[in-house]
This record gives structure tokens, C-alpha cells and sequence, in this order.
């Protein structure tokens, strides 16, 4: 059964002036819906919290409270709130309608943005922020999700309130954190409290996000995330993508300080903060018509036609300020905003109101519950199915046979989908849009491939920037002895260089370690000892529990002999104390033959001195004890 014909609100009046329509999505704290304000008559998202919220006094009470402040924020860049009520049981804002879709759907269809692209985006967010800090409101819960993107381009920051009344309330709810984990403060982990500038670390990591198209902790639960946040840095965004410069790094990295005192102290520092960077890297304004930042607006499928842009089917959107008053910008910030500490905004300019008849009977725009995860923009008629990750082939199947129309766009790369997969499909995976719609199959064409550049020669840690610099993930750096080459200068890398080489494979570096180790066993101790000290080794000496070789003869050593070895490092060499002593036996008498036979199977050697013709032995020499090895003379004599 359809959920929106199964609840009780849908077609009810509510507190005798909104006429509920539809239910658009429900989430772990509100459900929405869309509704017509029967004395304004004008559509509104409506946001009724759920049962269990409402009935804690505390929360209510704290819930009105925020409400109140937050309908007082009027800014080009804030979604409206218009009223606030309880029904009974039924707790509810009434807010401003508005078509569109986030930041999120925007980040999961283009995977990241241009370090420019990135900034102009922050700057509307940041004055919405910026805006609320002066009115003494903490959003605390700033989010991709709750940056709504409406149809015209526009930014608007969503869902002020519900967080601070949810936290500071006697409820307690498993789970509260998940949706928003990623962009938890260090101090909202700890329970040190929060101010605007919690707002800026959760702004940094979405500017983050925006650069790389990754956030910057992971972990296998959302409490291990929650404490990287208080024990983990965030990295540096040229650590993940390329082409961002060092100004942009040490605007994330000061944004993200775990210490509160280190970021800017509110939205507003932090926007002046970023226009400057812009200025650094020479972009131009959002709103100036010399270079505009753009996100491209698509048809908005599932509202059962399509709406018409105001310069054709293909063109795009400004992302801008959305009627900043540029006679109030700053001098140097083209169409920004006033000094954001006075606490005056400008009011944009009034704009022809558009009234497209089936737009409006059919367009359903909510503002979904903290938990809900954001805006939804369709009607509840049938999903998108799941088909990234299948094969182009599989995918259109699946289609076809749930009815929709197939188009296959260019390949593109993508450095996590197997070329020949589909990677994203517009719609989105998952959007409700019309029966036997046409939907768009996005393929990868596999990891973007970069020639391996010539890095030979450089010093270990320019090779690795230049890697980077490249667009290149640098691998493990083997060491490798080479005596004409002097340690730490590349030798070469793996891949070789020219090579092209997929983008998130590692390149692996080997680096001259500088001449290798020589071999000293067979050599002798003490010109050994002459060799370590010329050239900066230390010696361990060990004495060989047996051997056969002379005393003071090196037998093994350790590293072995060809290995790479650095000034300093200390090698253990093992000396022989000479072999055994053997007990010689008399021979006096025995014949040569004889004599030669005994001695040699205790391990000596046998010479013979004779005199005449006899082959007795008359004497031997050493006699008593020899180290085993050695030799043993006999004398025989006789005419």
C-alpha cells in the first residue's frame, strides 16, 4: 500500500490551516509533508516531529524556543521558516517551498569540484552561516544534506534548530549522531560545548569533501569516526586529489582545527577568509558575469514534464548570491555581502514570479528531518533502481524490464569503476520519477591513466611532490645499494617512466641507499676494524662458538654482504678463535705408512723428512697438543 494514502495526517487540516497533500519522506525525528497554507494559499513544506519527541515537555519547549529564533533569520541564503505549531499530538514548522536538490546530489553525481568551483560554493553557505552567527543562532549541524540547491542555482542552508533542541533535551536516541558523524566538531564528541565556530569546523570538512569527493575520516563504525575527529588531524586535500593549491590546503586545515581557538571564530571570518583565497587564485565573483561558477541544473525528471530553463534546454545556472545588493558589498568582494558583523543583510531584488500551472500541481519539495538525510524532489511514483556497478548490458535489462526508457552517455573516468560499469544514472539511483521515464546510464571508462613522469636524479622528497603534483599516488620506496649513484637520489620507478599508468595505482620508487656492504668473511679482523672506521660503521664482534679457520678470521656477518647500509648503522661480524686443540699420539717406531694413517684421521696434516733407507719413525714433531688442521712432521731414518 502506498505510504502517503496510509497516513492519518495526509488530507487532514492542521491546526485548522494547513491542508497536508502528501507524505514525502519520514526519517528517525520528523516526517515531511507537502501542504497548502489555506489563509496565505501558498504550498509549504510542513515538518511534524515524531510522537516520541513530542511528548518530552522539555524538548517541546526547547524545540519553539529555537523555532522561534530561527523564523526571525531573514537571508537570501537560509530557508524560511514561517510558523510553528502543535496539533494535538502534532509538532510542526511550517517552512518555505522550494524545488531543487542538495549539495549531496550534486557531490554524488559530479564526485568532486575544482578548488574554484569549491570556494564559489562555499561562499553563499557561508553567508547563510555567517547570517545566523549574528543572530546568535548555531546551526550544528551543517551538512551536504541540508544545503539545498534550487532550480535556479540559488544556495540555501536548511534545518536550523532541531539539532541544538534535540541535544540540549531529555531524550535519548540511539544513533542520533550517524547521519552526521562525518562533521561532528571535536568538541561535540567530548560534550565541551558548541558555538559558531562548530559550525566552521563541520563547514571545512564539507569544503573538504567538495575537493576530493571524500570525507576525511573513515572508519568501521560511527564512533571510531567520531573520535578521529578528537584525536586525528584532518589531512592536508592535496593529500587525496591534485591540483589544489597551498592556500586552499591551509584554508581547510585552519577551518578544521581541533582546537576551537585555532579556526575562524565565526562563518563570517571564515567567508572573508575564503574570498581572499579567491582573490589569491584570481577567480572572479559568484554573481559577476565575466567568469560565473555554474552547476548545472537537469531537467529535474520525476515532476512529470520538464522544466524550462531561462536560456534554452542545455543551459546552466549561476550559483551565485542570489540578489546580494552590490551597493553593500565590501569594497574588493563584487556582489557579497555587507560586513557580515553588523547583523544588516540586503533583501534581494523582488523577482518575477512564475506560475507554470503543471510545475506546481506536480513539483513536491520537502525539508526532511534531521536523520531523513536531506531534500527529496519526486512524486511517489516508482525508483530509479540500484544498477551501479553492473555492466552496461545488465543495466539496461533491468531497465527496460522496470519499464524505462535507456540513454548511455560517453564514457567517463572514474578511478573506482571498472571500465564498461555504470557509475551513476540521471536520475539518481534511487529518485521516484514517472513511469516509462528516459533515464541516462553514465559508464565508466575505467581509471584516468597519467604518463608516469621522469623523476631519476631527484631527491627522494621532490620525486614524491612531483608524483603528486602529477596526479599520481606514490607507492612504497624500496632502497636499493648502488655505488655510483649517492643515497637518497632516485634510481627509477615502477612503472618505468613514459609509461601511462592508472591514476589511484601506486608508483613505486627505488632509491640509491649508496655503496653496498662488502663481504668480510675470510678477511681478518683488525683491517676490517680499519675499514668500519674510515667509513662511519659500527662493528659488533662475536667470537664463533667453533670453527675451523685461523684465529681472527671472520666467519659470517650480518647485514650479508651487497646489502644497502647508511652511515651509523651497525653490522655484526663473527670471528673465529682458531680451531680445537687434538691430542697428537706417539708414532715413535710405526711405520711412515702408518704413522701418516693415524694422524690424518685425527684431522692433521703429514710431512716426512727421511734419512736413508729405513721407514721407521724415530721422532715427530710437534708432539703434546696442535690446533687441529695443522701439520705434523715425521722424521724416519735408517742405512
Amino acid at each position: 500500500m502506498d505510504a502517503t494514502l496510509a497516513d492519518p495526517l495526509v488530507g487532514r487540516l492542521l491546526d485548522g490551516r494547513y491542508q497536508v497533500e502528501a507524505q514525502v519522506a519520514m526519517g528517525g525525528m520528523a516526517t515531511v509533508y507537502r501542504a497548502v497554507d489555506t489563509r496565505l494559499d501558498r504550498q509549504v513544506a510542513l515538518k511534524v516531529m515524531h510522537a516520541d519527541l513530542a511528548r518530552d515537555e522539555e524538548f517541546v519547549n526547547r524545540f519553539i524556543g529555537e523555532a522561534k529564533s530561527v523564523a526571525r533569520l531573514s537571508h537570501p541564503n537560509v530557508v524560511n521558516v514561517y510558523d510553528q505549531g502543535r496539533d494535538g499530538s502534532y509538532l510542526y514548522l511550517a517552512m518555505e517551498y522550494l524545488p531543487g536538490r542538495t549539495l549531496r546530489n550534486l557531490l554524488d553525481e559530479r564526485g568532486w569540484f575544482p578548488p574554484r568551483e569549491a570556494l564559489a560554493i562555499m561562499v553563499p553557505l557561508l553567508s547563510g552561516l555567517a547570517a545566523a552567527h549574528t543572530a546568535g543562532i548555531v546551526h550544528r549541524d551543517v551538512k551536504p544534506e541540508n544545503v539545498l540547491v534550487a532550480p535556479d542555482g540559488h544556495l540555501k542552508v536548511v534545518d536550523f534548530g532541531l539539532a541544538r533542541a534535540l541535544s540540549m533535551g531529555s531524550q535519548t536516541r540511539t544513533g542520533l549522531i550517524i547521519g552526521t558523524v562525518a562533521y561532528l566538531a571535536p568538541e561535540q564528541v567530548t560534550g565541551a560545548g558548541t558555538d559558531p565556530r562548530t559550525d566552521v569546523y563541520a563547514a571545512g570538512i564539507v569544503l573538504f569533501e567538495l575537493l576530493t569527493g571524500t570525507k576525511p575520516h573513515t572508519g568501521e563504525s560511527p564512533l571510531s569516526v567520531a573520535y578521529k575527529h578528537v584525536n586525528d588531524v584532518v589531512p592536508a586535500p592535496s593529500t587525496r586529489a591534485g591540483g589544489i593549491p597551498p592556500q586552499v590546503d591551509q584554508l581547510v586545515l585552519r577551518a578544521t582545527s581541533r582546537d576551537p581557538n585555532g579556526r575562524p571564530s565565526d562563518a563570517g571570518e571564515f567567508l572573508r577568509s575564503v574570498h581572499e583565497v579567491m582573490r589569491s587564485l584570481g577567480s572572479d565573483w559568484p554573481g559577476q558575469a565575466t567568469a560565473p561558477v555554474a552547476i548545472a541544473v537537469n531537467d529535474w525528471a520525476g515532476y512529470g514534464q520538464q522544466m524550462q530553463p531561462r536560456m534554452g534546454p542545455n543551459s546552466t545556472q549561476v550559483l551565485s548570491g542570489n540578489g546580494w545588493n552590490n551597493t553593500a558589498a565590501e569594497p574588493g568582494w563584487p556582489g557579497a555581502p555587507g560586513e557580515l558583523t553588523r547583523g544588516e543583510y540586503q533583501q534581494p531584488e523582488p523577482r518575477p514570479r512564475r506560475r507554470i500551472a503543471a510545475w506546481v500541481a506536480l513539483a513536491a519539495v520537502v525539508l526532511a528531518a534531521a536523520g531523513v538525510g536531506g531534500w527529496w524532489f519526486t512524486m511517489n511514483q516508482t525508483k530509479v533502481p540500484s544498477v551501479a556497478g553492473l555492466t552496461e548490458s545488465a543495466a539496461v535489462k533491468e531497465l527496460r524490464a522496470d519499464g524505462f526508457t535507456v540513454r548511455e552517455a560517453n564514457a567517463v573516468n572514474n578511478n573506482a569503476v571498472k571500465a564498461g560499469s555504470v557509475i551513476r544514472t540521471d536520475p539518481a539511483i534511487g529518485s521516484k520519477v514517472h513511469k516509462h521515464a528516459t533515464v541516462t546510464l553514465v559508464p565508466s571508462a575505467g581509471p584516468k591513466t597519467i604518463k608516469v613522469p621522469d623523476i631519476s636524479g631527484q631527491q627522494l622528497s621532490d620525486a614524491e611532490q612531483a608524483l603528486r603534483s602529477a596526479g599520481l599516488t606514490v607507492g612504497q620506496v624500496h632502497k636499493v645499494a648502488s655505488s655510483s649513484v649517492d643515497a637518497g637520489i632516485v634510481l627509477s620507478t615502477t612503472p618505468a617512466a613514459g609509461l601511462s599508468w592508472p591514476q589511484p595505482k601506486p608508483v613505486a620508487i627505488s632509491v640509491s641507499a649508496g655503496p653496498p656492504l662488502p663481504n668480510f668473511v675470510g678477511q681478518n679482523e683488525q683491517a676490517i676494524q680499519q675499514w668500519a672506521s674510515q667509513n662511519d660503521i659500527q662493528l659488533n664482534v662475536k667470537q664463533a662458538a667453533s670453527s675451523d679457520q685461523p684465529q681472527g678470521t671472520i666467519v659470517d656477518q650480518s647485514p650479508a654482504a651487497n646489502t644497502p647500509i647508511t652511515q651509523n648503522e651497525t653490522v655484526t661480524i663473527t670471528v673465529s678463535n682458531g680451531p680445537p686443540e687434538v691430542s697428537i699420539p706417539d708414532v715413535d717406531g710405526q711405520s711412515i705408512g702408518d704413522a701418516r694413517n693415524a694422524l690424518q684421521q685425527l684431522g692433521f696434516k703429514v710431512s716426512v723428512k727421511k734419512f736413508g733407507w729405513s721407514n721407521k719413525v724415530f721422532n715427530y714433531s710437534p708432539n703434546g697438543q696442535a690446533p687441529k688442521g695443522s701439520t705434523i712432521t715425521l722424521y724416519a731414518a735408517g742405512f
